[in-house]
């Protein structure tokens, strides 16, 4: 047997050329990073920041918005209402005789302005359902910055203006104010379960 064939063979596996290869490797992997960039340093995490607090703040130019809407809005609503007592021959000397008259209906109305009260009460009118309850919820969550820990509180001040509007008028609402309260109070429900 001759042993001569197997001794002078070329080693399959030689540590010096394997290290020039790991080497040369490191290096081309070193000179594809620029040198600004640098690696990603492990830094353990704060639990304490980790945790996100939500601070809630009072939207105030979106309150200072509504006011001013709804301010312009019931200067016109009162300009109705006056020409209509002033134009029945009637005047009215205290705020409470306002509503009594009203209450009343004990009235006529010219066209324009049964027209223009018409447009305002629609569906889609400034004084509607659906405009009115709106702006009541607009208004909750700008007062409390969208914080539901308060929505409960915004909603028993809307109850307790509903009943002091009430007891202003002196008797039941009309259906329309109704028909808000009950809108007003399913948005107060929805944007709860929203939180949940």
């Amino acid at each position: 047997m001759n042993v001569n064939g197997v001794t002078n063979s070329t080693p399959v596996y030689n540590p010096s050329s394997a290290s020039k290869t790991a080497q040369q490797k490191t290096a081309d992997k070193t000179e594809t990073v620029s040198g600004s960039e640098s690696g990603v340093v492990y830094e353990p995490s704060n639990e304490q920041a980790d945790k996100v607090t939500k601070k809630y703040t009072q939207n105030t130019e979106m309150i200072n918005k509504l006011k001013a809407d709804a301010e312009a809005r019931t200067a016109q609503l009162r300009s109705l209402v006056e020409q209509l007592i002033t134009g029945q021959g009637n005047s009215i000397g205290t705020a409470d005789d306002i509503w009594s008259f009203l209450r009343k209906g004990n009235f006529t109305v010219d066209a324009a302005t049964k027209a223009q009260a018409q447009a305002d009460i629609a569906e889609d009118g400034y004084w509607g359902v659906e405009q009115t309850s709106s702006r009541i919820l607009d208004f909750a969550k700008a007062l409390t910055g969208g914080d539901p820990d308060k929505i409960e509180e915004m909603r028993n001040a809307f109850e307790k203006g509903f009943k002091q509007a009430t007891k202003t008028w002196g008797d039941k609402l009309p259906d329309i104010s109704q028909r808000t309260y009950a809108a007003t109070m399913e948005k107060f429900d929805a944007w709860a379960n929203e939180e949940k």
